[in-house]
C-alpha cells in the first residue's frame, strides 16, 4: 500500500505516507488501519483522515441511544456529517464518538446525509461487522423517515416509487433517468397543515439522495433543501432552516444476539409558524 500511495500521490513524499500509515490515519472501509506493508488490493475504498485547520464547531449534539459490546446506536443532529470528508474532521459523528466513548475501532455501518438527521448505527467490533453490513446489503432493515414537504390535493397515498436514480453530472447531485428502477420508496401522508404535509417515507433501496430525488421528481421538494431542485452555493449553511428529513425508525434482528431491535429518534420535524391549520389525513 506504501507503494501505491508514493507512485499515486506523488505530491507528497514517500516517507510522510508511511509516518501517516504507522500512524493509524489511513484505513480501509471497515475501519482496519493500513499499513506500509499491507498488500495492494484493487477495489477498495481506504479513507486518510487529514487534519483541518480552525475547523469551527457544529453547535448541535448527537446522542447515544444504545450501547453494547458490538453496537452503538445514534441520533444525529442535522448539519453534522457521518464521516470525515472535505471541510469535515473533528466535528463528524465517527470522531465526536471515538473521543467521547474512547472506542478506536468504531465504524458506521450505514450512512444518512450530513443535512438529515437521525438513527445511525455503528459497529464497535471488527469480528462482528460484516454481520450488521449484511443487515443492509440483505435488505434485512426496516427504516421510517419523516419529512416536510408541499401539499398536492389529488395525490393518491399511499403510492410506492419506482426509478432509475444516477448522478446528475455534479458530484453532488443525482437525479431519475429512463431504464430499470434500481430505487424504491413507498410515501404515505400523516398529517397535513396548510400547504404543507408530514410524510412517511420507507426506503426499500438506499441510493444516494433518494428519499429527496423521489419527493422533488413528485413535485414534493422538501423544505430546507439545498440541493433539490436547486443548488445551494457552497458554504451557506443556515442553522436556522435544516433540511426537513429525519431518520425517525429502524428495526431489525440483531444478527449477533437474535434480539429483535427498534430505535426511534427523540427529534420531531415542526411546521413552520403560519403552515396553516391542521387537518388530519385520511
Amino acid at each position: 500500500m506504501l507503494d501505491f500511495f508514493a507512485e499515486r500521490f506523488p505530491a507528497v513524499a514517500r516517507e510522510v505516507w508511511r509516518q501517516r500509515m504507522l500512524q493509524g490515519d489511513v484505513v480501509d472501509e471497515h475501519g482496519v488501519s493500513l499499513l506500509p506493508v499491507t498488500p495492494y488490493r484493487g477495489h477498495v475504498r481506504v479513507y486518510y483522515y487529514r487534519a483541518v485547520p480552525d475547523e469551527p464547531r457544529i453547535p448541535f449534539d448527537e446522542v447515544v441511544l444504545h450501547q453494547d459490546e458490538h453496537l452503538v446506536v445514534v441520533d444525529k443532529p442535522h448539519f453534522l456529517p457521518v464521516m470525515p470528508s472535505g471541510d469535515y474532521l473533528s466535528e463528524t459523528v465517527l470522531v465526536r464518538l471515538k473521543k467521547k466513548l474512547g472506542i478506536d475501532t468504531l465504524v458506521p455501518v450505514h450512512r444518512i446525509d450530513r443535512d438529515t438527521a437521525g438513527l445511525v448505527m455503528f459497529s464497535v467490533r471488527p469480528d462482528s461487522r460484516a454481520q450488521y453490513h449484511a443487515l443492509f446489503s440483505q435488505r434485512s432493515v426496516h427504516k421510517t423517515y419523516q419529512a416536510i414537504a408541499p401539499w398536492r390535493e389529488g395525490l393518491a397515498l399511499p403510492l410506492t416509487r419506482e426509478s432509475r436514480i444516477v448522478e446528475a453530472g455534479h458530484f453532488m447531485l443525482q437525479h431519475e433517468v429512463s431504464g430499470p428502477p434500481n430505487a424504491i420508496t413507498r410515501i404515505d401522508v400523516l398529517e397535513v397543515q396548510g400547504t404543507l404535509a408530514r410524510y412517511a417515507l420507507e426506503p426499500v433501496t438506499g441510493k444516494r439522495h433518494q428519499l429527496r430525488v423521489h419527493m422533488a421528481a413528485l413535485g414534493l421538494p422538501l423544505l430546507g433543501d439545498g440541493l433539490y431542485p436547486v443548488l445551494t452555493p457552497e458554504g451557506q449553511i443556515d442553522y436556522a432552516h435544516p433540511l426537513q428529513l429525519l431518520a425517525k425508525t429502524i428495526a431489525f434482528t440483531d444478527p449477533v444476539t437474535g434480539l429483535a431491535r427498534q430505535f426511534e429518534s427523540a427529534q420531531q420535524l415542526l411546521f413552520p409558524i403560519g403552515a396553516g391549520e391542521r387537518a388530519q389525513a385520511g
